[in-house]
């Protein structure tokens, strides 16, 4: 097996997924940080908090660079974090019916000259949903470890109509602004330098 080039400090089958596609080698190391909001946070401003605190707290007992990342969805502005049950994923996924939001991402990569970090914005709108749809797709318990309550990559994908920028975003790791970091940092993970 070949030695890692980083730490993805993150438990999501997703974001190791898009990783693992983009050819980069890492290993995983969950970082057990709290990932409550502060009241009356700013969806980007939380995003990013969260990647950092996350990147950091593994960083300091690694010897590899650290990347994490932390998504959500905002809905006129209030943040949908993952449904608590069932009947909040119905609720939400009713609530993002036939409807515009936006997902955002912090990204984080901590090395040993410091944390590079950023925002990503995507923009999606989900198709109007039947009660049917909702209670079949809640049924599939897919929703309920989603921030807003849906899956890109998996059954979530029937329910979309339109996605503005970038794809891997709404998948939870903006690979477009995971390169920037990479850059930034001087961090060589086998992709082309621009």
């Amino acid at each position: 097996m070949e030695t890692p080039l980083l730490i993805l400090a993150s438990g999501s089958p997703r974001r190791a997924h898009i990783l693992k596609e983009l050819g980069v080698r890492f290993r995983v190391e969950v970082s057990n940080e709290d990932e409550s909001l502060k009241p009356g946070e700013d969806g980007a401003a939380a995003v990013e908090r969260l990647a950092r605190a996350k990147a950091l707290a593994v960083a300091g007992k690694a010897a590899l660079p650290v990347l994490a990342a932390d998504t959500e969805v905002l809905c006129d502005d209030e943040i949908l974090g993952k449904p608590a049950g069932e009947a909040a994923a119905r609720a939400m996924l009713r609530r993002l019916s036939g409807r515009s939001h936006e997902v955002v991402t912090g990204v984080c990569l901590v090395d040993g000259r410091g944390a590079h970090s950023g925002v990503e914005r995507s923009r999606v709108t989900l198709a109007e949903l039947s009660d049917d749809e909702v209670a079949w797709y809640v049924g599939t318990g897919e929703p309920l470890d989603k921030a807003g309550g849906y899956n890109i990559n998996g059954r979530g994908a029937l329910f979309i109509e339109t996605i503005e920028g970038s794809p891997s975003n709404v998948a939870g790791l903006p690979v477009r602004l995971v390169r920037q970091l990479a850059h930034e940092a001087g961090l060589d993970l086998g992709w082309p330098r621009s």
